[in-house]
């Protein structure tokens, strides 16, 4: 038996699994067609038994939804397509006394152009001090007919709109890297710092125990805005990942310190180098952000092992727990992913139309799951995830409402596939999304077979992928939670991960076409599809499955 290793109690954040749950499409509660904050409400009980700690909302704030609540129009109110202030309070008392903590959505690199600040700084006028909490800038060219600068949305098309004065006449440019309806806030303006910081506080005192933070790399911008130019080096652009930033996190961290309860920042931070990505992880800043690098690689073990290795290596030196994601709202399925030739994700090339086995990515994703839920650290389970839903790809163009597919053209079918509302049940309009009688239909249509991939059609199987989830969640938080973060490879072949961490606990993905043999004197606890048999009697690990398994006379 292995000896031991000596254990503290460690924050929950650093080991927590953490659900994904995209609002408008995770549970309607008034039958509108729109997932609202009684639904998530009534799904609470669900969410304890899959076994997650904690619970992170899409934004929920009052927005004319330009870009799914990303556009946020008031910061301290719900939008009322999701309910009132009152139920987000009582959403929080009520995930608390599931043992469920909340994270909330805090979007500081824009606000909406319906925001109040934004209308005063249009209605204002050219010299309108209102207007210095955003990017307005004079266009170039003879009669600033031009843009500012160079750059180019995330969106697609310029990050500059000229805006027209109340006399008619075309005035200044403002910046949006995302859509128009997304301007770009000023960091380096107090008012800017002292609002969201009183953001921070409302929400806090409401007991939310957290803030995942969108665009965390982006808030500043370099001095003067200078041009991108014709070959930039992705490692130094003007408008991420500038220092700045820093000073904005250090203070945050300040305010979130002085409450009780051990609550957390988590980043979106989309950056080329694990350097970069660091900095923003050290002790006096964010307490951590998503691992991006394991959700766009491969289907590959060489490849796969060196995100585990480079992940552990970024995050040893800050003391900062890594994360695991394989989706969320802004990503290809990994079923579908999977499913395909090139198995990688590209943000700026979804080639959503690339046909998938369904078959072999569901295979490959209940093995990346299990691979990712024993990895040291903590994970995020995008809903959905638990009943291995697929991206819907057959969308109809005039139902898709992601302003990524209208900005390029059609060229990029944007995000919608993957935010197609959950199936609840094998039967209904809605597949229980909305409540029985509801007049509404979703508001983007569930494909016919998402019947037998319904929570009441896997419900009782034991070899569904919800089974496998609540199992893995169980098992990782009773018995892996409490190990050091960290890992020990051991000897496989070359298409096969195998680690192992402390207490006797051995993980192995086959990759690779050819059974493979379980370490000696270890007892399967958990495997993601069906094991086999050599000639020998010995159990063996088919290809695309992962195992866990335990020393014989190991004890939780």
């Amino acid at each position: 038996m292995t000896e031991r290793a000596p254990r503290t109690a460690a924050p929950w954040w650093r080991h927590a699994a953490i659900y994904q749950i995209y609002v408008r499409s995770f549970a309607d509660g008034n039958g509108d067609g729109v997932g609202d904050l009684a639904g998530a409400r009534d799904r609470l009980p669900y969410l304890r038994e899959l076994g997650v700690d904690a619970l992170w909302f899409t934004p929920w704030y009052v927005s004319p939804m330009a870009d799914g609540g990303y556009d946020v129009a008031d910061y301290r109110d719900i939008d009322p397509v999701f309910g009132t202030l009152a139920e987000a309070e009582s959403l929080i008392t009520e995930a608390h006394a599931q043992g469920l903590r909340v994270i909330v959505d805090l979007v500081p690199n824009h606000c909406s152009d319906r925001h109040p600040w934004f209308r005063e700084a249009l209605a204002g006028g050219p010299q309108a001090p209102a207007r210095d909490r955003f990017w307005f800038m004079p266009g170039r060219g003879a009669h600033g007919e031009l843009p500012p600068n160079d750059w180019q949305s995330y969106f697609g098309g310029p990050a500059w709109t000229r805006v027209v004065e109340a006399d008619g006449t075309p005035g200044d440019w403002y910046l949006h890297m995302f859509a128009p309806q997304q301007p770009d806030l000023n960091w380096e303006h107090p008012a800017v710092r002292a609002e969201f910081e009183d953001i921070l506080h409302f929400w806090l005192r409401r007991g939310v125990d957290g803030f995942r933070i969108d665009v965390a790399h982006g808030l500043a911008k370099k001095p003067g805005l200078p041009d991108v130019g014709p070959a930039p080096d992705p490692t130094d652009l003007p408008y991420q990942d500038v220092d700045d930033v820093h000073e904005v996190y250090r203070s945050w961290r300040k305010i979130l310190d002085a409450y009780d309860g051990e609550r957390t920042f988590v980043g979106e931070v989309w950056l080329p180098t694990a350097e970069q990505f660091a900095r923003y992880l050290r002790p006096d800043e964010l307490h951590s952000a998503f691992n991006f690098e394991i959700l766009c690689a491969p289907w590959d073990a060489r490849v796969l092992r060196e995100v585990v290795e480079r992940t552990l290596a970024a995050h040893a030196p800050v003391g900062a727990p890594p994360t695991w994601v394989l989706a969320n709202h802004d990503t290809i399925r990994h079923v579908t992913r999977y499913g395909r030739e090139d198995t990688s994700f590209d943000m700026s090339d979804k080639r959503l139309l690339d046909p998938s086995d369904t078959g072999l990515g569901r295979r490959r994703a209940r093995a990346a799951a299990l691979l990712t839920l024993a990895l040291p650290g903590g994970v995020y389970v995008y809903q959905g995830d638990e009943l291995g839903l697929p991206e819907v790809q057959d969308l109809p163009d005039e139902l898709l409402q992601d302003p990524t597919f209208t900005r390029s053209g059609g060229t990029d079918r944007g995000r919608d596939g993957c935010r197609v509302p959950l199936p609840w049940t094998a039967e209904g309009p809605s597949l229980g999304f909305s409540p029985a009688g509801a007049a509404a239909t979703p508001w983007l249509p569930q494909p016919a077979d998402w019947d037998g991939l319904a929570v009441a059609a896997q419900q009782d199987d034991p070899d569904s992928v919800l089974n496998l989830y609540r199992t893995a969640l169980s098992l990782r938080r009773t018995r892996l939670t409490r190990l050091p973060e960290t890992l020990t490879w051991t000897e496989s072949a070359a298409d096969v991960l195998s680690f192992t961490r402390q207490d006797g606990f051995h993980c192995l993905t086959n990759l690779s076409p050819t059974p493979q043999p379980l370490p000696r004197d270890t007892e399967v606890v958990l495997a993601s599809g069906p094991l086999e048999e050599d000639a020998e009697g010995r159990v063996t690990v088919p290809g695309d499955t992962t195992v866990w398994s335990w020393e014989r006379g190991a004890t939780s």
